[in-house]
């Protein structure tokens, strides 16, 4: 009779859980299909259309290095990018948690805006939803269990949207066109090696310092100040994110692997390995 009666409340359990699994991914493609539709609502057309190196002219050195060995002339410019990675997500604290993701990101470049939509494996059966997003000058990082319970939402405040920002600027080493001076962005000199350059969308301004390797390639970038939550309250923190193994897409050369952390006082908290697996450009010319 008990093994009758605990057997229907396990069928009712699973029956229950696999339900609010699907209430839950249908939710979180509401969710993501509404912020699609705010960053499109915001894109603007993108000028020029083509890559021209008289646009190096006067840049730092290294700058004018990496444009020649990541573009030819004439390259269309990317509009806009889909972006599909594997990886691991460190979630500790005070100890490394690496837990594998899945994503996919999209990216618009005029006006600045992206959407990483991610899968993080927290436990065999239990899977983190996380929205990471810059849109029309407004930062988004929720996280929901199972894509229905939330378990983190920070609030629109003016510091994740200078967060999100440095995000996408710091990542236009996968849509390099979007680096140059025609695309609202300013360099300025540091050494043979290093420059550092700023973007401005709106009312929000971020300033980054990119390091060149033997190459030409973009081998790094760095922030003195990205904000983070540290008990609760939101504190700048330098911040780095590294980049290798580049190869050819759609004409231009870009990094497939990358690495972030953040450089604290205590030692650098990797938290973000990861590989792209398929990256779309939407480009000027088609």
């Amino acid at each position: 009779m008990w093994l009758k009666v605990i057997a229907i409340v396990l069928v009712v359990l699973v029956f229950v859980l696999a339900m609010a699994i699907l209430a839950g991914a249908y939710r979180w493609r509401s969710d993501t299909r509404e912020l699609h539709a705010r960053m499109e609502a915001a894109r603007v057309p993108i000028a020029p259309t083509s890559y021209d190196p008289r646009e190096l002219e006067g840049l730092p050195a290294p700058v004018q290095r990496y444009f020649r060995t990541v573009l030819k002339e004439g390259q269309p410019l990317v509009v806009a990018v889909s972006i599909e990675h594997t990886g691991t997500f460190n979630m500790g604290e005070t100890k490394e948690q690496w837990k594998p993701f899945g994503s996919t990101q999209s990216v618009v470049i005029k006006r600045p805006g992206f959407i990483w939509d991610a899968r993080i494996r927290m436990a065999p059966g239990m899977t983190a939803h996380v929205h990471d997003a810059y849109i029309a000058g407004e930062g988004v990082l929720t996280a929901k269990l199972f894509g229905l319970l939330t378990v983190m939402k920070q609030p629109g405040t003016p510091e994740l949207a200078h967060g999100e920002l440095m995000r996408f600027f710091a990542e236009a080493a996968w849509y390099p066109t979007a680096l140059l001076p025609s695309q609202g962005v300013t360099w300025e000199a540091i050494d043979d090696s290093q420059a550092s350059t700023t973007l401005t969308d709106g009312t929000v301004t971020v300033k980054l310092v990119f390091q060149f390797d033997a190459q030409g390639l973009i081998s790094s970038v760095r922030s003195d100040g990205r904000y983070r939550t540290v008990d609760g309250a939101q504190v700048a923190a330098p911040w780095q994110g590294r980049f290798w193994g580049y190869e050819m897409q759609d004409g231009m050369l870009v990094p497939l692997d990358g690495e972030v952390e953040w450089l604290l006082a205590d030692g650098p908290k990797p938290y973000w390995r990861g590989r792209i697996q398929r990256i779309e450009y939407e480009l000027s010319n088609r």
